[in-house]
């Protein structure tokens, strides 16, 4: 499992947008970092730790960006807590990332 890396931001859209991109290949680039931050913002996320229904919101923007850019696979968001810390992991049960379309 990965964390996030240090941040001036402390929405959780912020929060998780930093985690994926920190780990996602081929690396994203800033727009395409901040179009991750402005669609998980869309899901109005709430303060504190999310529950798993908001996980699985979470997850599928993810899901839907990835398929929308047909180019990158990255990690998804496991847990959070009411810290602010996101935790993320591939969905691979081998360590290494899915490609987007495919399986391994």
């Amino acid at each position: 499992m990965t964390g996030q890396p240090a941040r001036a931001e402390t929405s959780w859209a912020a929060i998780i947008a930093s985690a994926y991109a920190a780990d996602t290949k081929p690396p994203l680039t800033p727009e395409l970092t901040s179009r991750v931050r402005t669609d998980l913002a869309a899901l109005d996320l709430p303060e504190g730790a999310l529950d798993p229904s908001r996980i699985e919101a979470v997850n599928g923007s993810l899901d839907a960006f990835e398929l929308a850019l047909e180019a990158v696979a990255g990690p998804r968001l496991v847990t959070t807590d009411a810290s602010g810390h996101a935790d993320m992991a591939y969905r691979s049960e081998a360590g290494r990332p899915l490609r987007s379309f495919g399986g391994q």
